[in-house]
């Protein structure tokens, strides 16, 4: 029997979004606070749970439970708005950095932490969501905020027991899923392996993954049994999930790694890549982490029957939850998008590696945009970022569609 695995990634603390994601769902569904996964399905979730919503924990305890009810129907990634919250154990408690102006880290915690969420971790709104999830407001409600997220990464707290769960990337057949991307410089790389084994690592994408996932437990269980993280028990995997400094990317990580050029336009991710992947037996990639507006996208390598799946529809214009499902070679991608006219598209994709699929999953060489699914009407869903978080979102007759100077979207966009 194939399974179908649904996937969700990028809620970022928005409840009706992982709800919406859900409805109509019969092989995995919610249930009041409780996600039901059925015996024939698979529920795999691409990492960030918290920061941009009021619900980050009610999430966050809805996907461990899931987990620890159907551990082998459920399978958690770890992503950077996850991670990075390891860093308060430290930096509220004494060791804030030292780039924070001295006014900050001589403050009061509440004024620090609203610092580190703002400048650090892209997460301007968590503090005030979290308070708004913890229903507290006056004069107690900064001290209650600084006190459940030092609660939430304390060594049994919340935040610590979810990432124990999680997984850097996980394999079903010939999909594989990760946070942020597979890129030259993470396939194969482990922290701390010598170059050596990375080399051997990289002939074997399951060698790999067994290798990165065994060194993310071992992170996890040294700082979670660290009495005092002046040890640097924290920081390899602090550093795994950040960006490079000075920089706005870590292609080392699978975590912090971008398929995109410098508009955050997705791409396929390189040419030795796609044939490493092959040679191991994976066709498929699907990643989160680099919004792609309202709805997934696919990018194909028709040629090499390889596609890669982006995902992360956390800053789309509608507060939708879209969905991708595999069963097998078989991929469909559902939501609905706001195009720029104002109107509201319904989306749905279905696709086999084996399909030959006209235009869907190229990108047109002289605009830019990406053909990156279908709409309802016979018309096609075109995509294009701008930078920051300006997008194009557009509906095109197929027929239409397939006239355009279209390309494998590997090449560099038009700048």
């Amino acid at each position: 029997m194939t399974t179908e695995i649904v996937y969700l990634t990028d809620v970022e603390g928005r409840w009706d979004k992982l709800a919406d994601a859900l409805s109509g769902h019969v092989g995995v569904s919610l249930r009041g606070d409780h996600i039901e996964v059925a015996e024939d399905a698979t529920l795999v979730f691409g990492g960030d749970a918290t920061d941009r919503g009021s619900a980050g924990r009610r999430v966050m305890r809805a996907l461990l439970d899931a987990k620890m009810r159907h551990p082998s129907r459920v399978a958690l990634l770890a992503g950077n708005r996850d991670l990075n919250k390891l860093r308060l154990r430290v930096e509220l408690c004494g060791r804030p950095p030292e780039r924070a102006p001295t006014e900050v880290r001589q403050g009061p915690r509440a004024e620090l932490l609203r610092w580190l969420f703002t400048n650090t971790m892209g997460a301007r709104e968590a503090f005030d969501n979290r308070a708004i999830e913890l229903d507290v407001t006056g004069a107690g409600a900064d001290d209650a905020v600084v006190g459940s997220f030092l609660d939430d990464v304390g060594r049994d707290g919340l935040t610590t027991r979810y990432l124990a769960q999680c997984q850097l990337g996980v394999r079903f057949d010939e999909t594989l899923f990760v946070h942020g991307g597979v890129t030259s410089e993470s396939l194969g790389h482990v922290p701390g392996l010598r170059s050596s084994a990375s080399s051997r690592a990289r002939e074997s994408v399951d060698e790999w993954l067994e290798a990165l996932n065994r060194w993310y437990a071992e992170q996890l269980d040294a700082y979670a049994g660290a009495r005092d993280l002046e040890s640097g028990a924290y920081e390899p995997i602090v550093a795994y999930q950040a960006p490079v400094p000075g920089t706005r990317r870590h292609q080392a990580s699978v975590v912090y790694g971008r398929l995109a050029d410098a508009h955050n336009n997705p791409e396929l991710p390189p040419a030795d890549v796609r044939a490493a992947l092959r040679r191991s037996g994976v066709s498929r990639l699907v990643v989160g982490h680099t919004p792609t507006g309202d709805v997934p996208v696919v990018l194909r390598a028709e040629a090499e029957r390889f596609e890669l799946v982006c995902a992360d529809n956390s800053y789309g214009r509608l507060e939708r939850g879209p969905r991708v499902v595999v069963r097998g070679d078989e991929l469909t991608m559902e939501g609905s998008a706001r195009l720029d006219g104002g109107d509201e598209a319904r989306a749905l994709t279905r696709l086999s590696l084996a399909e030959r699929s006209g235009p869907i999953g190229l990108r047109d060489r002289s605009t830019g945009h990406l053909v990156g699914g279908r709409l309802a009407g016979d018309q096609v869903y075109l995509y294009r970022s701008a930078g920051g978080f300006v997008v194009e979102q557009l509906a095109q007759a197929t027929s239409e569609a397939a006239g355009r100077p279209l390309a494998e979207p590997a090449e560099r966009t038009p700048g």
